[in-house]
């Protein structure tokens, strides 16, 4: 159960910064690689909670 409360703070947080680098008016190329950048992120983190990638561990909050 905490896995699963741990990956929607994750969730929320990453689209929080994800909205937050939105509102930068960056240009059209440094935009389009931030946001590819975000998503792999995004991927990486769903893999490392759903154990797929053994070599990156995300942190379980703890309350």
């Amino acid at each position: 159960m905490s896995l699963i409360i741990s990956l929607i703070v994750y969730l929320i947080v990453f689209g929080l910064i994800w909205w937050l680098i939105g509102m930068l008016p960056l240009p059209a190329p440094i935009g389009q690689i931030v946001r590819v950048l975000f998503i792999i992120l995004l991927i990486l983190v769903i893999l490392a909670v759903a154990g797929i990638l053994p070599g990156i561990s995300v942190p379980l909050i703890r309350w």
